[in-house]
């Protein structure tokens, strides 16, 4: 390293230590916000600590509850699994659906990506408020309009069977900022490729089997991980509509976490839970990019 130094120019020199004076921002970031508090996790994951008495070393206690004593962790895992199976293909199919529509030749086509995409940005709260409203079994808005064409809605969050699929449906809501990510890879395609296809006889179809999807699987991989991650973040909808219920059917892992963590003041165990999802984060997003070997195809390929 130091023989590398003394063969640099003095331009380059100057140049590498401005580059690493940018870079001490983002460590002292990382240290503090991030490789910390993960630090303080592990070790207080081995202990029994309520956040105001003492820690009181346990070593593997809390994942030996979590594994074999903790119905309720297979309960929030099994719900929040169900929520990513449900949830993840509606937002990467509707995301390239609504993107490919708002990729079209249209006046006022900023106008509407404007408003598809304002949701995106609303508070989670706000719109759980707002499906309550819609969902409400009696007089919301969705079982009116079925009630008039002779369909008996389900009760939506207030029924085990549909409070579930009612979340993984509330996820919809945000698919604009999926397809404003969708809409930039659309928009690098080079068209020449579109105009030779279609030169030659090549269908809509082909042409969006053969081309589109070929060259939009960067962006395609990039948003799997994206809402792959999200998905299982999933807190806020159980916490303001269901609080976990009915019969821990929306019982988030996150929800659980929470529960634990300030509600019963198990500060240790709730540490605990924390690393094992991002452990469960850490394998499913591995497996992916292991994967996208096989199917993410790069210009440069």
């Amino acid at each position: 390293m130091f023989a590398t130094w003394r063969r640099m120019t003095p331009m380059a020199r100057r140049e590498a230590v401005e580059g690493y004076v940018s870079l001490i921002p983002w460590v002292i970031g990382f240290a503090a916000f991030t490789a910390l508090p993960i630090i303080y996790s592990i070790i207080a994951s081995l202990t029994q600590w309520t956040g105001t008495t003492a820690p009181k070393f346990i070593g593997l206690d809390n994942y030996v509850r979590m594994f074999t004593r903790d119905p309720l962790f297979y309960d929030s895992l099994r719900a929040t699994l169900g929520f990513v199976v449900l949830s993840l293909p509606l937002k990467l199919v509707l995301g390239l659906g609504l993107a490919l529509l708002l990729n079209l030749k249209i006046p006022g086509m900023n106008f509407y990506r404007t408003v598809f995409y304002i949701p995106a940005v609303i508070s989670g709260v706000a719109v759980s408020l707002m499906w309550i409203w819609l969902l409400q079994p009696d007089t919301g808005l969705v079982n009116t309009l079925l009630g008039y064409i002779g369909i008996q809605g389900p009760k939506w969050f207030w029924d085990r069977h549909w409070a579930l699929p009612s979340v993984a449906l509330m996820s919809v809501w945000r698919v604009g900022g999926a397809a404003i990510i969708y809409l930039a890879g659309l928009q690098n395609i080079p068209v020449q490729l579109y105009e030779a296809a279609s030169i030659d006889g090549a269908s809509a179809w082909r042409r969006f089997w053969r081309i589109t999807i070929p060259l939009l699987t960067p962006t395609i991989f990039f948003q799997l991980i994206i809402e792959l991650i999200d998905s299982f973040k999933v807190f806020t909808e159980a916490f303001v509509i269901t609080n976990g219920g009915p019969l821990h059917a929306t019982y988030f892992y996150l929800l659980y976490f929470y529960d634990e963590a300030f509600r019963n003041a198990n500060r240790g165990y709730a540490s605990a839970l924390a690393l094992v999802l991002t452990l469960i984060i850490l394998v499913t997003t591995a497996f992916v990019n292991y994967t996208s070997k096989r199917w993410v195809y790069y210009e440069t390929d």
